[in-house]
């Protein structure tokens, strides 16, 4: 099996990799650090037999998903399994926040996400298989004052990825809706976060990894990782998003106020 995962480099990327290198699949690793993917390939290869290539490529670029797509066209390769994982957040009150920088967040979790899903679904539709895992959020389930444009982007990601589920069922390809909480990876830092929110219950990239296994394993659409994330997300259903925005923003203000002073 041959599968392709986008900000491989690092976090729940890697350990995509990792894991999938030991399960003994090919890989063609994407981001934008050409000498982490080079040493990364490099790294499985060795370890595992396997076929491990890579593009670095920046998804933010103007038809980057487009030339992705056409160089994997150009080396002959079919994709099986597609991982979007490429994304980043943001943390702090809107109107402060750099405009420049959400509207990047916008083009990399939702634009890049649907375009290379759209790109690479229809080869899966003629070979009637596939896996294609979209990497959302436990943030994608409500509104997040001071995080808004993040938590809206992975909102759109959780319903985009749960309608194509359906729709693309009855042709043999799974897409799941992977969701995972706060995780041990340079989020807090690429969301240029200097002095990061603590919490509790944070799950490695491996967890993740593993729970989005289980998840393709049993045939899911929607994986939510960790049992407090899972929680919490259960509990949004059945509370007014009036209350939770009310709640979330109360306690994000004091601790944001806190680590400004």
């Amino acid at each position: 099996m041959l599968t392709l995962i986008t900000g491989a480099s690092s976090g729940i990327g890697e350990a995509f990799a990792q894991r999938l290198a030991k399960e003994k699949h090919d890989l063609i690793l994407v981001a934008r650090s050409e000498e982490k993917l080079r040493k990364l390939c490099d790294e499985l290869k060795a370890k595992h037999g396997i076929e491990a290539n890579f593009v670095a490529a920046d998804l933010l670029d103007a038809e980057a998903d487009k030339r992705l797509f056409e160089e994997i066209q150009r080396r002959g390769l079919e994709i099986d399994c597609l991982i979007n994982n490429a994304g980043f957040g943001s943390m702090g009150d809107f109107v402060h926040l750099n405009l420049e920088r959400e509207l990047e967040m916008i083009g990399l979790n939702i634009m890049a996400l649907v375009a290379l899903t759209h790109r690479f679904l229809p080869g899966m539709r003629r070979r009637k298989r596939g896996i294609i895992i979209n990497v959302s959020s436990a943030a994608s389930f409500q509104p997040l004052p001071y995080m808004a444009t993040y938590a809206a982007t992975k909102a759109f990601v959780t319903s985009f990825s749960e309608a194509l589920s359906e729709e693309n069922r009855a042709h043999g390809i799974q897409i799941l809706n992977l969701c995972p909480g706060a995780t041990e990876t340079k989020f807090f830092e690429n969301a240029l976060i200097k002095d990061p929110l603590k919490i509790k219950g944070m799950q490695t990239a491996e967890e993740v990894v593993e729970a989005a296994m289980r998840g393709i394993a049993r045939r899911k659409s929607r994986v939510i990782s960790g049992w407090i994330n899972f929680a919490s997300a259960t509990i949004v259903n059945v509370i007014p998003n009036r209350l939770i925005t009310k709640v979330v923003g109360s306690a994000l203000r004091t601790k944001l106020s806190k680590k400004s002073n």
